[in-house]
């Protein structure tokens, strides 16, 4: 255990809970624990999976207003490193789950959108308020949400300050799954079945619509092809292609 954040392991799967007060705030302090702490996880090939959580009843409750309270160019430059927590997680080389097991508001729902599979809770609500207190989603938020939603779309929810409930959530395509008490066990579920694919072509994929984003349909081309010739070279190619022919379930390595 870390101040702020825990790690456990279960065979494949890491699961990330962050334990930061009653309602997990995000301050200076937890960024930098975690941008110190999280390339050991991303970077374990052992982790197939890695679920992020909330260690109490909401996710991540987003900002300390004790901090933000303090209008100064620093302290925000000290928490806009908060992107850096969630690039990291966005760029590992596996599958990451937002397990969303309470509140996603601001700060929290910006780390979701970081992540590959977003699972809500059926109680807890989804959202950028920020603009009810005068300021933005500046740590991603502004961005990630665009881009999922559209644009016309993700500036109606920020300027609103909407908060939206799982289904509306749902339905917004801002979750992927909404889970009611059956939550802990659809979270293992989805875990274990993301570490048993192939999560070195999964980190491909990742690399490949990340890079390719944007770009002209020529250059972005070019980019798959780059990406489809790394894939030859890894272990579960081979794997999956092979146990095709052989008419049986195939058996990947993550490598």
């Amino acid at each position: 255990m870390k101040d702020g954040f825990q790690i456990r392991y279960d065979g494949p799967v890491a699961t990330l809970a962050i334990d930061n007060g009653p309602v997990n705030t995000v301050d200076p302090g937890l960024i930098e624990r975690l941008i110190d702490g999280l390339p050991a996880l991303t970077d374990d090939p052992d982790v197939r999976c890695i679920v992020v959580r909330g260690k109490h009843k909401v996710f991540v409750g987003g900002a300390d207003i004790t901090v933000m309270r303090r209008l100064e160019p620093a302290t925000y430059k000290a928490m806009r490193r908060w992107v850096e927590v969630q690039r990291a997680l966005e760029l590992a080389p596996k599958p990451v789950i937002a397990a969303l097991n309470g509140h996603a508001l601001g700060g929290g729902a910006e780390l979701a959108l970081a992540c590959d599979l977003r699972i809500l809770h059926a109680r807890a609500t989804f959202g950028f308020p920020e603009t009810r207190l005068g300021i933005f989603p500046g740590a991603g938020g502004s961005q990630r949400l665009p881009r999922l939603i559209g644009p016309h779309r993700a500036k109606r929810l920020i300027i609103d300050g909407t908060r939206l409930t799982a289904q509306e959530a749902l339905a917004e395509g801002l979750v992927d799954i909404v889970a009611g008490d059956d939550f802990d066990a659809v979270v293992d579920r989805e875990a274990a079945r993301l570490a048993a694919l192939p999560t070195a072509t999964i980190a491909l994929v990742k690399q490949v619509v990340d890079r390719g984003w944007g770009l002209p349909i020529e250059e972005a081309m070019a980019v798959e092809e780059e990406f489809v010739l790394r894939n030859l070279e890894l272990e579960d190619a081979a794997e999956g292609l092979q146990a095709f022919l052989d008419k049986r379930p195939p058996s990947f390595s993550g490598r």
